[in-house]
């Protein structure tokens, strides 16, 4: 039996990813739960940053900037559509996505020189500095007051205003799949490249691999990526503030991406699916989630390194090992009959 085109061309788990993704753009015209909506759309905005967490990882780069690059492009789209008039969804994601791109060349160049524990510390710096320029910069960013009152976003020219809830869980299913298919194309066209860093980074440089270019490349992939997830977020909240890219948030997209598992796009989803639904579900907020998502971060590392889905391979591997043994033994026996 043949596999379907889409599964020959970017795989199973990535096919699953973009399946799963277009099918969350159908979701919000039949659901009537505001409830199953707000976490839906919690969860579009988790798997945003936890793939750009992912990103950086197929590089073995731990990454913490994601709530920096997120209210970059957050804010980005805020100030258009606010102080200029700009609401056209196409250009606002375009903008959410470019902006933190484009500024991640200049600080990919000085923050990837840093290895190891360093280059953890320094990300997550980069997260810790960007709240304390928004609250110092009232003139531009609006200061401790933010962005508030944001204008519908409009699609088509003003055929369309995204106003209401369902229609916002659309906009963030929407970036969602865009991210998606963004981190589908950079890692499987990168493949050999990022395999190599992530392997032995000194191998792949000493054998002529150009390994500064594809972590610059890599780092402003991960920064769009996450300027996608802070645009949907500051749609969500109808506001752009500080106080909503905290640094600490920084620890929930590592844990989505860890806990989930780094060796396929999937991880990344089911990881911030699973801890999206359970913060949810227990009612947890702000630090207490936050520490919750640590405790579990250092758990996965120690006993799960692979994640979920990592345990799910495994898992598969065994049982398939086994029914080869047992019908391989099968197949001996019978021919052992026969004979």
């Amino acid at each position: 039996m043949q596999k379907s085109n889409l599964i020959r061309i970017v795989g199973p788990s990535e096919s699953i990813a973009l399946a799963l993704m277009a099918l969350a753009l159908i979701l919000p015209a039949i659901m009537t739960d505001a409830a199953a909506v707000s976490v839906l759309t919690q969860f579009m905005i988790a798997s945003m940053g936890a793939l750009s967490v992912y990103i950086m990882l197929r590089m073995d780069l731990m990454f913490f900037a994601v709530p920096a690059f997120m209210a970059i492009g957050g804010y980005a789209a805020a100030i258009l559509s606010a102080r200029h008039d700009i609401t056209d969804l196409s250009i606002l994601t375009v903008t959410a996505f470019g902006l933190p791109f484009l500024l991640a060349i200049p600080l990919g160049l000085l923050v990837l020189r840093m290895k190891g524990v360093y280059f953890v510390l320094v990300t997550f710096v980069l997260a810790e500095i960007m709240p304390l320029i928004l609250f110092e910069t009232p003139g531009f960013t609006g200061g401790s007051n933010g962005i508030a009152g944001l204008p519908a976003v409009t699609v088509f020219g003003d055929t369309y205003a995204i106003e209401s809830n369902n229609a916002v869980l659309m906009l963030a299913a929407g970036l969602a799949l865009l991210s998606v298919v963004l981190t589908v194309a950079l890692t499987r066209y990168f493949k050999s490249q990022f395999d190599s860093i992530r392997e032995d980074e000194v191998l792949a440089q000493s054998v002529g691999l150009a390994v500064a270019r594809y972590k610059i490349i890599g780092f402003c992939f991960a920064a769009g990526v996450a300027g996608l997830a802070g645009f949907a977020l500051v749609e969500m909240l109808m506001t752009a503030h500080p106080s909503s890219f905290s640094a600490m948030s920084s620890v929930n997209y590592v844990a989505y991406a860890i806990v989930g598992g780094q060796s396929a796009i999937l991880g990344p989803l089911v990881g911030a699916g699973i801890l999206v639904w359970a913060a949810n579900l227990f009612s947890l907020q702000g630090e207490i989630s936050q520490g919750l998502f640590g405790l579990v971060l250092m758990l996965a590392v120690v006993f799960a390194k692979g994640g979920l889905i990592g345990l799910i391979q495994q898992y598969g591997v065994r049982v398939f090992s086994r029914k080869r043994r047992s019908t391989g033994q099968v197949k001996g026996q019978n021919e052992k009959e026969y004979v």
